[in-house]
C-alpha cells in the first residue's frame, strides 16, 4: 500500500527536476544587427548565416543561437541593440554595414566584431593613434578602388547628348565614406572627360526632391555609389530615372538586381558568407588567433538584361546576367 503512493511521488518528483534542468551553455549564443531595412543589404546576413551553416553553426541543428536585430536606420536604436548584445554576453556580433561596425565595436569593446558591408577602419576613422584598427574587430572590409572600374563602365556603353557625359550623383554628408567615393569619382570622370553633377542627400526622405533637381540638369546617367541612403531609397530614384529615360550604373552587384543596368562590384551574399567563414572558424578554436580583416575577394561584372533591353544596351559576354 506504500508503494501505491511513493511511486507517483517519485514521478512528480523526476518531472520537477527535468523541468528545472539548467540550459545547454555549451551552444553558443551571437548577436547580428542589421543598420537598416534593405533588400540588397540583407543579401550579407543570409550569406553570413549560410557559411556558419556549412561549419556546422546552425539555430536549426540546436547548434548555435542567433540574436537578431534590425536598427531600422535609427542610431539611438542600433546603440541599443548592440548594448542588449552585451547584456546577454554573446560570443561575437555579425555588424551589417559600416554604422553597424562603428557602432559594435565603440560598445562591445572587448567582443570580437566581424563586419561586413563596410569600409576599410581608416575610411571609418576608427584607427588609433598608431594607426591600428580595434583589436576585437575582424570580418570583411572594401575599398573605393573598385569605384573606379565602375565607374570606366559608363563611357563604354553610353553615348553623351551633348559634348560630353553628364553623370549625375547623390551622397550622404554625414557619411565619410560616401563623400570619399565623390571625390574618387571626381578624380576618375576628369580622365574620362564626364562632367559630374552631384547634390548632397540626408536621408531617403529627400530622394524624391534631390533626384529630380539632378535629373533636370539634363543628366545622361545616374551613378549609385556605395550610400547607405542610396541603398534604403534606391526604388524612388530608380522610379525617376526611368521616367526620364536615365540608366543607373552602380559599384553593387545587389543593385542591378533591383533596376540598374550594370555594375562591377561585390557580390554582397559572398561578402557575409566570407565574413561568415571567418566567423565560423572562431567558433571552432574558441579565439581569434589568425585571424584578420580581410578585403573582399569577389567582384563580379554584372548587367540586368531587362533593363539592359529597355535602354538598347549591349554587354559582352565578362558580363554575368542578372535578375
Amino acid at each position: 500500500m506504500i508503494a501505491k503512493y511513493i511511486y507517483p511521488s517519485c514521478i512528480i518528483i523526476f518531472l520537477f527536476l527535468v523541468g528545472c534542468k539548467s540550459p545547454d551553455n555549451s551552444i553558443p549564443t551571437i548577436g547580428f544587427v542589421d543598420a537598416f531595412e534593405d533588400a540588397t543589404i540583407s543579401q550579407a546576413h543570409d550569406g553570413f548565416v549560410d557559411a556558419l551553416k556549412k561549419q556546422g553553426f546552425s539555430e536549426d541543428d540546436n547548434t548555435l543561437k542567433v540574436l537578431y536585430r534590425n536598427a531600422q536606420g535609427d542610431i539611438p536604436t542600433l546603440t541599443q541593440i548592440v548594448n542588449y548584445f552585451v547584456s546577454e554576453n554573446v560570443v561575437l556580433i555579425g555588424a551589417n554595414t559600416t554604422l553597424a561596425t562603428i557602432t559594435s565595436i565603440q560598445r562591445a569593446k572587448t567582443t570580437p566584431v566581424f563586419m561586413m558591408v563596410s569600409s576599410e577602419p581608416e575610411r571609418m576613422g576608427v584607427l588609433n593613434d598608431k594607426g591600428e584598427a580595434p583589436d576585437n574587430l575582424f570580418g570583411v572590409s572594401e575599398s573605393l578602388a573598385y569605384i573606379d572600374t565602375s565607374f570606366a563602365l559608363i563611357p563604354k556603353f553610353v553615348k553623351p547628348k551633348g559634348d560630353r557625359i553628364v553623370v549625375g550623383m547623390v551622397y550622404n554628408q554625414s557619411e565619410p565614406q560616401s563623400q570619399d567615393a565623390l571625390q574618387r569619382v571626381k578624380a576618375i570622370a576628369d580622365k574620362l572627360n564626364i562632367l559630374v553633377e552631384a547634390m548632397p542627400i540626408n536621408s531617403s526622405a529627400d530622394a524624391q526632391l534631390v533626384t529630380q533637381s539632378l535629373l533636370n540638369k539634363g543628366i545622361d546617367v545616374f551613378f549609385a555609389n556605395p550610400d547607405n541612403t542610396v541603398f534604403a531609397s534606391f526604388e524612388t530614384i530608380l522610379k525617376n530615372c526611368n521616367q526620364k529615360g536615365v540608366p543607373i550604373f552602380t559599384s553593387e552587384a545587389g543593385l542591378v538586381k533591383r533596376g540598374a543596368v550594370a555594375a562591377f562590384g561585390a557580390d554582397i551574399y559572398k561578402w557575409g558568407y566570407q565574413a561568415g567563414e571567418q566567423a565560423a572558424e572562431f567558433l571552432k578554436k574558441g579565439d581569434t588567433t589568425g585571424l584578420h580583416i580581410e578585403s573582399v575577394k569577389l567582384r563580379k561584372r554584372v548587367y540586368n538584361p531587362e533593363v539592359a533591353k529597355h535602354y538598347n544596351l549591349t554587354f559582352p559576354e565578362n558580363f554575368e546576367m542578372i535578375e
